[in-house]
């Protein structure tokens, strides 16, 4: 895996060589756009505005729109030169307590490794936020962009849990987040609204109760996007000329009436609920096969090139 960014951690006078690497990336069904006659694939161009002609990458520039349909050229060596010193330097300006954080702030979550000479003080910064409970704020500059960072010490398992025990252990290092601008959070009409609301005592004893009854610990593994197996299986289906099966539809639901009933009839409905596999011991050791869904499907460019041939015939 190739290193998104590379450069020196600073926390006080102690500097160490590092290199950020993705944590996550999302994986979707992509789809090209193709000409509905005779399903050639179709490619965006970039147009000018004033004489209508196709103009190639090479006569291309970027421009800041200051006023309507005015704008200021910025070269590339000009952005680039704008990059201030976190460009190379992920410094860290203060530490605080985790929970101070919201999880909404979190933008993108890479690993933070470090380089040969600097395995020792990562190794003592690393146990030293363990140990203090304490998360570092930073600032981050990359992709034309200064991030504040969050550098926390976390711990990533690397198999399912069998029986408690983990089948090939965990591993624990410092793990950086992006953290949005203030100016950047969006906050929704409404939200915290909910807070004046009043709730009996008796409601909430039977709330915590079914919270507690759905209470398991968190095995990732067991989930999957059924979205995109949903795909693959249409996609499958076309390629060996059949038509997709159709999946049930959703029922419509209708808001509670009755809170406390609806309160007593999910705990009610607990032990069934329960018993099933997708909650019970088998999802756990199905989760550490590899699952039908995340086989990615075949290729079409054979099937898209019969169609072709057969339109054009």
């Amino acid at each position: 895996m190739a290193s998104v960014w590379s450069g020196y951690l600073t926390f006080g006078l102690v500097t160490l060589p590092v290199r950020l690497y993705s944590g996550a990336r999302g994986q979707r069904i992509g789809f090209h756009m193709l000409h509905a006659t005779d399903h050639a694939r179709l490619r965006q161009q970039m147009v000018c505005e004033l004489d209508g002609e196709v103009v190639p990458r090479s006569e291309t520039v970027r421009g800041y729109e200051y006023a309507k349909g005015e704008y200021v050229v910025v070269s590339d060596e000009e952005i680039k030169a704008a990059a201030p010193h976190t460009e190379k330097q992920l410094e860290i300006v203060e530490f605080c307590k985790g929970g101070e954080i919201d999880p909404i702030w979190y933008e993108s979550s890479y690993y933070l490794l470090p380089e040969a000479a600097g395995r020792r003080p990562y190794a003592l910064l690393q146990r030293a936020m363990e140990e203090s409970g304490y998360v570092a704020v930073a600032k981050l500059a990359m992709h034309n962009r200064e991030s504040i960072a969050l550098v926390r010490a976390g711990t990533v398992r690397e198999a399912e849990e069998q029986d408690g025990k983990p089948e090939k252990g965990s591993r624990r290092g410092l793990i950086l987040h992006t953290l949005y601008y203030h100016d950047e959070i969006r906050l929704a009409e409404g939200f915290g609204a909910s807070s004046d609301v009043a709730v009996s005592e008796a409601e909430l004893r039977l709330a915590e109760q079914l919270i507690k009854g759905l209470a398991a610990p968190f095995h990732p593994a067991q989930f999957e996007d059924h979205y995109r197996k949903n795909l693959e299986e249409v996609i499958e289906a076309k390629l060996h000329g059949k038509t997709p099966a159709r999946k049930e539809v959703a029922p419509k639901l209708a808001p509670v009436t009755d809170l406390m009933e609806s309160l007593k009839r999910s705990l009610e409905a607990m032990p069934a609920k329960a018993a099933t596999p997708q909650a019970g011991t088998h999802a756990r050791a199905s989760a550490s096969e590899p699952s039908a869904g995340h086989k990615k499907p075949p290729r079409a460019a054979a099937h898209g090139a019969k169609s072709r041939k057969k339109s054009a015939s």
